[in-house]
């Protein structure tokens, strides 16, 4: 500040200058500093209208459609309230967007399960389709890593297993997205 009163600059000048050269700094993010929470219902949507937007041109929507529960994908007959809350949210965003879909509440038979190496829809899954005349089912998976869950969802034609849409997605494993998954053992 001394210099530049020398040199003729106001003291009430050289603090504005100093304060506006200040002002476009940024302070480095500290390592308390939080993310925000990731927000599942805005995921869920987005892979849902995605999903929509790939099979609307095979499927109408006024056909019916079974949504299964996510499950993961290390043990075919498990789920979390994760998977579980995705299902849902899904499902609602389809109702949402026109789609007829058929409500059918977590039971085991609406899980997809291991046969000779291969995901197969069980026969149940089938059955409970086609008494509702539904037409596709979308049905999906979820993996974890230690700072991750990775998503993916297909609708699958019940007539010939015909993938008509798939969408892959991750989610930040933080706090919110923790206490939605089982403990890890």
């Amino acid at each position: 500040m001394r210099r530049l009163a020398r040199i003729g600059v106001p003291p009430l000048l050289t603090l504005a200058l100093l304060l506006a050269a200040c002002a476009g700094t940024e302070v480095p993010p500290t390592t308390t500093a939080r993310r925000p929470a990731v927000d599942i219902t805005r995921v869920s949507y987005a892979a849902a209208d995605a999903l929509a937007a790939q099979i609307r041109p095979q499927l109408a929507p006024e056909a019916p459609l079974v949504v299964a529960t996510l499950v993961n994908l290390n043990r075919l007959d498990e789920s979390s309230p994760l998977g579980r809350l995705i299902t849902e949210q899904v499902a609602g965003r389809f109702v949402q967007g026109g789609y007829r879909v058929v409500e059918v509440k977590l039971r085991s038979q609406l899980y997809m399960k291991r046969n000779e190496g291969e995901l197969i829809l069980t026969r149940e899954v089938r059955d409970i389709a086609r008494q509702h005349n539904a037409r596709a089912i979308v049905a999906g998976t979820y993996a974890e890593s230690a700072d991750r869950v990775f998503v993916n969802m297909k609708v699958i034609e019940l007539d010939g297993n015909v993938v008509l849409g798939a969408v892959d997605y991750q989610l930040d494993r933080d706090a919110l997205v923790r206490s939605l998954l089982p403990a890890r053992q």
